[in-house]
């Protein structure tokens, strides 16, 4: 006879979060459908999204508190843990909706689709991306990354009359269908062989096992290739390029940031908890596809004309960059790895912001030549540009740069000193295509009818305060190396 299952206050308290989203999401629909007329629609979806993030930022907060006061909560039978990592990954989380939500009021209303489903999804993909920070349990994990994962495919094709958009959210379905099915596949190995969902009991029948198994390489590689094509990682990256450019502006930048976030928080705690003692295996893996995905990211953003795919193929080789943290699995690698992402929500953000702002004669302006002569009709917001393109180069003193020496101090403290410096050698590719956004914006003389940018607070609030952040952590970078390290090091204790 089985036991009664019972639901906790702890349990409550873990899931906070994610009830908190998922319940103003609920709130967002039932509002945009009886109500939008007599509140308006211009600024309601907006706030309540935003007070949506006060809440969760709160939840977060007291979590906080709990960790340093008594370590790890864990609730639902230790399905989900609240540990520092988690609270990490949770912080990034509600910068980037926040981020989406204050740059999406105006494009979506310019582009004609300022409904109230496009908030709900933004929170609905949050509280999957909540519990894959802090999930300790394959069908958890799993159930987390499928909800991510279906709101971001709704996200991508909203704009209903564009041909792009509906284009690129089919192909992203499709192809994420099939990685859903083979991440799913490997994880039901993985229950074969521990009888058990749980992280920890995973780990420990992984490392019972002998070296080489086959069981274990298979649900090794089944769960790498899921994992690589949520993080865009060469040979599965073929949706990226497509799925940036046809998307929203402020989807793209969303699903940039948020879902490789998410992706890199799944595979570190199932890497290091469940392969923990197969890392012989896996090491050789990630680190073969990290030089790929570099190679092919670089070298494909060089010819890029368009800035959507230009920043698509960045994407890519930003992802081979992180996995080389992963490889390093050390603690300069995991201080890379956490200062790295938390850089590149407010740098790619940045980026992606500018585009959104860009219109010409009502419609988007996407190629690198709109840029031509920015200079002369908005230098503050071109200084701007130079400064989000230098650290997504990875250019000293700006934020993006630290992650990437924490990253190659890790390789050659581990003697991957191949890996160490390809990356540093494609360092200087990248540096060619973000200079040539530099160039169009400095140097470059404007046509007759040049792009104009269609900007309201939100957007400045956006391209300010992601400018600004993204110097403050290049010039005051031991804080938040000390915040972000720690908490991602608590994977490695």
């Amino acid at each position: 006879m089985m036991d009664a299952i019972t639901f906790t206050a702890t349990d409550f308290h873990v899931l906070k979060p994610a009830i908190l989203l998922c319940l103003f999401g609920c709130g967002i629909l039932l509002t945009d459908a009886f109500l939008v007329r007599r509140i308006g629609k211009r600024w309601y979806n907006a706030v309540t999204a935003l007070v949506a993030e006060g809440a969760v930022i709160l939840a977060v907060l007291q979590h906080m508190s709990d960790v340093r006061s008594g370590g790890p909560i864990s609730g639902l039978g230790g399905s989900i843990l609240i540990d520092g990592f988690g609270v990490f990954f949770n912080v990034i989380f509600v910068l980037a909706a926040s981020l989406a939500v204050i740059l999406s009021a105006r494009y979506m209303e310019a582009e004609g689709e300022h409904r109230g489903e496009y908030y709900a999804l933004v929170l609905f993909a949050q509280a999957g991306m909540s519990i894959m920070a802090t999930g300790n349990d394959l069908v958890v994990l799993f159930v987390a990354l499928e909800t991510m994962a279906l709101s971001f495919y709704v996200m991508v094709g909203f704009l209903r009359s564009s041909k792009k958009s509906n284009e690129a959210a089919m192909k992203y379905l499709i192809l994420g269908a099939f990685s859903s099915g083979l991440l799913a596949y490997g994880l039901s190995v993985l229950y074969g062989i521990a009888g058990s969902t749980s992280l920890e009991k995973v780990g420990e029948a992984v490392a019972a096992r002998p070296e080489g198994d086959w069981a274990t390489i298979l649900a090794l590689i089944t769960t790498s290739v899921g994992l690589f094509f949520k993080i865009a990682a060469v040979p599965f990256h073929m949706w990226a390029p497509d799925v940036y450019e046809g998307a929203p502006t402020p989807t793209t930048a969303y699903v940039s940031v948020a879902s490789k976030a998410a992706s890199f928080a799944l595979m570190i705690r199932l890497f290091l908890s469940a392969y923990g003692s197969a890392a012989d295996a896996w090491i050789p893996l990630l680190g073969a596809i990290a030089l790929v995905t570099m190679t092919i990211g670089n070298l494909a953003a060089v010819t890029q004309s368009n800035l959507k795919r230009l920043l698509a193929y960045s994407s890519i080789a930003h992802a081979g960059y992180i996995l080389l943290g992963l490889v390093a699995a050390n603690e300069a690698g995991m201080r890379g790895i956490a200062i790295y992402i938390l850089a590149y929500v407010f740098m790619n953000f940045g980026a992606f912001a500018l585009i959104a702002a860009l219109r010409r004669d009502g419609e988007a302006a996407e190629e690198l030549d709109d840029l031509n002569g920015l200079f002369a009709r908005a230098p503050g917001y071109t200084i701007l540009v130079a400064i989000f393109m230098l650290s997504l180069a990875g250019i000293p003193p700006m934020a993006g740069f630290y992650g990437k020496y924490y990253i190659f101090l890790g390789l050659l403290q581990e003697g991957y000193y191949v890996l160490a410096v390809f990356a540093a050698l494609y360092v200087a590719v990248a540096a060619y295509y973000y200079f040539r956004v530099i160039r169009a914006c400095w140097l470059q003389k404007g046509s007759e009818t040049p792009a104009t940018l269609d900007m309201n607070l939100g957007t400045r609030v956006a391209l300010v305060g992601s400018g600004v952040l993204t110097v403050l952590i290049g010039v005051m970078p031991q804080r938040f190396l000390d915040l972000a390290g720690e908490s991602v090091l608590a994977t490695l204790r």
